[in-house]
């Protein structure tokens, strides 16, 4: 791995960071002051275990086996027991940046010193994002709430050598020939250890960091879209005009309005239909920045709630060294991911409608003064054009929409009701990244239109921002003159989406 090493020393995690860390752009390390948290409150649990206090997790079973009381000779057996048995997710394996997403939040809220853990546990952990070992963590089975448990049992299976992993090549192999590929050894799981590692909202919480910075890409490019469009279907700049959003009192519809503005300034086709008759373009043209404002302000309310998660320690119980305390809670609840989660997913579907029905703008062919030829093609007949192109944007907005339904309205009670209200946040999660994966593909049909439309327009240009992001989109599909399949480079569209390619 490359980069700066990020040093866990109790404080919260900068979003770019946990970014950084799950894409292999950077390393962590163990800050002394991390380790002496470590310290004290591993102390603190050895103390209580070996008084035979009654401390749920360590002296306890889980959930609604609270009640029963487990004999010393079975305290490490406990830890090991709860790893084992909570790994029964299902489905397919979550990406390598979101387990190693996990990771990093795990090892990070670890290392604040409230869960009792020893610094070998976090050493452990971040040995594996180091060496490039990757928990092979099927991706269903979290309820988001007292953690995510099945996935971070999946992730913790590694640690003591069993599960399965994947080596820093992308080979899958047995969570033992992993760690004995990597030079690492097995753990063994002291008092609350095993607990500790499946109490958090770390996969919601990896997935919102990961889900946020790929909104903001998207919203980056559907701006670039849009404006393109726009000028491509001879649209009116009035309704961008800055003391209109002065009036509307909304900072992201205003930024929305300049950045518009500022990527047309100078457009010949602009000026080509100075002075015209038609008085209001369509909303899909006339409000891009109320619209796209509004999914940046959503954006804003899920960055809001995701990062105090980076800070966060969300184990249950927590110790407090200092006074001797060790406090049960509701920390591991997912409730203030989940709602957001389930937000960013209904946004991001909104962009991609929003972006579709300027898709069909562009090739609708109505015959008027401003519309360009049937579905984008100068033969329209003996060619098809960009027809098809549209339907696909169309029946992915479609599948946005069903999976845009909140998942956490849909709680379900677990652990013989004991834990009676479960927020859903990782499902939520996993949504959003479908629909972000399908909207960027959306958004990339979109470019495409907006920059066969400039061709047609040619010999006027646009202004030279623009033409800079139509070069863009050229530079990965060359105009088109006859039919051919679109399917690779609506994909390598959408990548470069994905990279930050456009609006940069």
């Amino acid at each position: 791995m490359s980069g700066d090493a990020i040093v866990l020393d109790g404080g919260s995690l900068d979003r770019r960071e946990v970014e950084a860390v799950a894409h292999g752009r950077a390393t962590v390390a163990l800050g002394a002051e991390g380790r002496r948290r470590l310290e004290e409150a591993a102390a603190l649990i050895a103390r209580l275990a070996g008084a035979g206090e009654a401390v749920y997790g360590v002296t306890t079973g889980f959930g609604s086996l609270e009640s029963v009381r487990i004999p010393d000779s079975g305290l490490s057996d406990l830890q090991r027991n709860i790893v084992r048995s909570h790994a029964v997710g299902v489905g397919d394996p979550l990406p390598v940046p979101v387990v190693r997403g996990m990771l990093v939040l795990l090892a990070a809220s670890l290392a604040r010193g409230h869960s009792g853990v020893r610094p070998a546990i976090v050493d452990a952990l971040i040995a594996l994002l180091d060496r490039g070992v990757t928990p092979v963590v099927p991706s269903r089975g979290s309820v988001g709430a007292s953690g995510d448990l099945a996935p971070l049992a999946h992730l913790a299976l590694v640690l003591i050598g069993e599960g399965h992993a994947r080596t820093v090549d992308g080979t899958q192999v047995a969570g033992a020939d992993a760690l004995a590929a990597a030079g690492l050894e097995p753990i063994e799981l002291g008092p609350k250890e095993g607990l500790a590692l499946l109490n958090g909202t770390h996969l919601m919480a990896a997935i919102g960091v990961l889900a946020l910075g790929q909104a903001e890409r998207l919203l980056a490019a559907a701006e670039v879209a849009a404006a393109m469009s726009l000028d491509a279907l001879l649209g009116s700049l009035a309704p961008f005009d800055e003391r209109l959003h002065e009036l509307r009192r909304r900072p992201r519809q205003a930024a929305v309005a300049a950045r518009v503005r500022a990527l047309i300034a100078g457009s010949e086709m602009l000026q080509s239909h100075a002075g015209c008759h038609r008085v209001q373009d369509a909303y899909t043209l006339r409000c891009i920045p109320q619209v796209l404002g509004a999914v940046g302000e959503a954006l804003d309310y899920c960055t809001a709630a995701v990062e105090p998660e980076l800070g966060a320690v969300t184990d249950n119980p927590l110790l407090f060294p200092a006074e001797g305390d060790v406090v049960s809670g509701g920390n591991f609840h997912g409730q203030p991911l989940s709602l957001p989660l389930d937000v960013l997913a209904i946004a991001i579907q909104e962009l991609a409608a929003f972006s579709e029905r300027r898709t069909y703008r562009l090739m609708d062919g109505r015959g008027d003064e401003f519309s360009l030829p049937p579905f984008l093609i100068a033969e329209p007949g003996t060619e098809s054009g960009l027809m098809i192109a549209q339907y696909t944007a169309a029946s992915l907005v479609a599948e946005m929409g069903v999976l845009a339904h909140p998942a956490g309205v849909g709680s379900l009670p677990t652990s013989a009701g004991q834990e009676d209200f479960n927020s859903m946040g990782a499902t939520a999660g996993l949504k959003a990244l479908q629909v972000l994966d399908l909207a960027r593909h959306v958004v990339a049909i979109e470019l495409l239109a907006a920059a066969q439309g400039f061709e047609l327009r040619r010999p006027l240009r646009s202004g030279p921002l623009l033409e800079a992001e139509h070069a863009k989109v050229r530079s990965i599909s060359p105009a088109l003159v006859a039919d051919r399949s679109l399917a690779a480079e609506v994909t390598a569209v959408a990548q470069a989406i994905d990279a930050g390619a456009f609006g940069a």
